[in-house]
Parts: structure tokens; C-alpha cells; sequence
């Protein structure tokens, strides 16, 4: 286990390490921040101060060190817009982001797993069909659509749900959560189930193949034969087995949901993560943007790592070498 975890530790280095590069020098052929600094009017002594301040008068090379030294510092330089620490604006975003994210993710597992299971356990019956048909199109529906749907429906011809914002909260250790409030809960609703729809209609098909391919094996015939109930055929027996690919799916949509909900945050002016994104590529404010893409790596990096530690829990067959 020791030697599995050093290889893996090394091997996220590595990829937030390349990520890095990639990152520097994408943001340095897309533009000269300088100018989101300098007054339209500034001459060009207070330019070239300027560039000095942010050392891109020194060579590319020398600049990417500076730049790799100073992540691992944990300095990512002050937003041009905001005037504020880069990571600060971030983390004070990131709390909105994830409990919309985990919301929406509760949301597909309560609703995908059950109809999963049951449309594995019954491929050819009527429901089976509609639930499938569903799944088709929640795969199929751009999520830009479904929240203006929503929107239209919900909030400006019922009047059941707000349209935007994200209503009030209460401080929990320091953050700001909506979830702690009931109106936080109903501004939620809408944005958690656009985000939700595309990851429900994945994990359900995903939980229906992995069902009727368990449902063919032996020992699934053989707790059948012993009396078994068919719940816990399905559930005790037929669903851990199928749960595999699930969770390889869950924790890619999990890293994908709090990457890149600019969409739906956007749409239903949240105020995550993703719509500071957004503001900041308008205003090609990169020091905000790089915070985001290197948080987006390692939130990745790091949920890989718990999806292999969870296939060892789900099967023991599986061994971490």
C-alpha cells in the first residue's frame, strides 16, 4: 500500500506539474496583462514600469520558474479586476460551487440508481423503455436549454422558485453556506437539477448495462435458486457487483460537475466558481483564471485517487499494486 500511494502521490506531481506548463504558457500567448494595469493613457515609461513589476521583462524561461515557484507558495499573484489575492476570490466562490455540485450529484444518485437497477432487472418490460427514452434525452438536451426552461416554468410562469442568486446563508466554520437556510434551499432547486439531468441519464445507463451483465452470472442464478428475495438479489448482490463502472463514472462527472458548471451557474447567476470564470476570461483577469485551472487539476487528480481507494471497498478483489 505504501509503495501504491508513493507511485500515485509521484504521478499527480507529475500531471499538476504538466498542467503548470501548459497553463503558463497559455496565458502567456493570449494576450499583455499589462495593459489591464496601466491607465488607457499611461505613456510608455509607465508601461515598461509596469512590465518590470510583473517580471515580463525577463525571458519565458525565467518567468515560468517564478511563476512554478511561486505556486508552490501558494502565491497566485492579485486579480487586475478585483485587486484582491487571486485564491482568496476562489475559495470565497468555491462553497457555492460544491453545494450546488453535491446537491445536483445527490439528486442523480437518488433518481439513476432505483430506475437503473429496476430497467437492468426488466430490459424488455414498458417502463423499462420509458425510463430509457428519458435517459436519451436528458443525455440529449443541452443544459443551457433545460435552465431556461426552467426558468420559464419555475420561476417567471408559476412563480415556485427564484431565477437567480443564491439566497441566504449561515456561517459554518468560517464559510458561508446556503444549504443551512431554507431559502438557500429554494434557490437551489432549479440550478441543482439543470446540473443534474446530463450525470442522471449517464448513471443510469451505466447502472442498467452494468445489471444485465451481472444478471447473467452464475452466482446471481445461484442466490435466485436459494430463495433469495429478488431486492436482495438485486440490491445485495447484483448492485455491488455492477457498481464498478458507476463509481468510475461518479467520479468523473463529480470532477466535470465542479470544473465546468459555468454554464448553469451563469444562466441562474450563482455565484460559484464558474461565473467568476467567465467574468474573469471577459476581462483576461489571468491570475484568476490560473487559481481556477490549477484548482480544477488537482480537484481532479485527487478524485481519481479516491475512486481507486473506493473500487478496493466495493470489491476486495481488487488490490492497489
Amino acid at each position: 500500500m505504501f509503495g501504491y500511494l508513493l507511485r500515485r502521490l509521484m504521478q499527480m506531481t507529475f500531471v499538476l506539474w504538466v498542467v503548470s506548463v501548459i497553463v503558463f504558457l497559455m496565458m502567456s500567448f493570449t494576450g499583455d496583462p499589462v495593459f489591464m494595469i496601466v491607465p488607457i493613457d499611461a505613456t510608455d515609461s509607465e508601461i515598461a514600469q509596469a512590465r518590470r513589476l510583473l517580471g515580463l521583462d525577463h525571458s519565458l524561461a525565467v518567468q515560468y520558474w517564478r511563476f512554478l515557484t511561486s505556486l508552490l507558495q501558494g502565491d497566485f499573484g492579485y486579480s487586475y479586476v478585483f485587486r484582491q489575492p487571486a485564491m482568496t476570490l476562489i475559495l470565497e466562490r468555491l462553497p457555492a460551487t460544491v453545494e450546488m455540485v453535491l446537491v445536483a450529484m445527490v439528486m442523480a444518485i437518488a433518481v439513476a440508481i432505483p430506475l437503473g437497477v429496476y430497467a437492468g432487472a426488466n430490459p424488455d418490460g414498458r417502463v423499462s423503455r420509458v425510463i430509457m427514452a428519458g435517459s436519451l434525452l436528458g443525455i440529449s438536451l443541452p443544459g443551457f436549454w433545460v435552465g431556461m426552461v426552467l426558468i420559464y416554468l419555475f420561476a417567471v410562469h408559476w412563480g415556485i422558485f427564484p431565477s437567480s442568486g443564491r439566497g441566504d446563508t449561515a456561517e459554518l466554520f468560517g464559510l458561508r453556506i446556503s444549504l443551512l437556510t431554507w431559502d438557500g434551499w429554494h434557490h437551489i432547486i432549479l440550478p441543482a437539477v439543470t446540473l443534474s439531468l446530463g450525470t442522471m441519464a449517464i448513471l443510469l445507463r451505466m447502472t442498467r448495462a452494468g445489471m444485465m451483465e451481472v444478471g447473467r452470472q452464475d452466482f446471481m442464478k445461484f442466490a435466485r435458486a436459494k430463495g433469495v428475495s429478488r431486492r436482495d438479489v438485486l440490491y445485495q448482490h447484483g448492485l455491488k457487483n455492477a457498481l464498478i463502472p458507476v463509481v468510475t463514472i461518479f467520479g468523473l462527472q463529480l470532477g466535470d460537475l465542479i470544473a465546468f458548471a459555468t454554464i448553469t451557474e451563469t444562466i441562474f447567476s450563482w455565484p460559484g466558481m464558474g461565473k467568476l470564470l467567465i467574468d474573469s476570461i471577459y476581462r483576461a483577469d489571468r491570475p484568476v483564471i490560473v487559481v481556477y485551472l490549477m484548482l480544477v487539476a488537482l480537484i481532479f487528480v485527487v478524485i481519481n485517487f479516491l475512486v481507486d481507494i473506493v473500487y478496493t471497498l466495493i470489491d476486495p478483489r481488487i488490490t492497489l499494486k
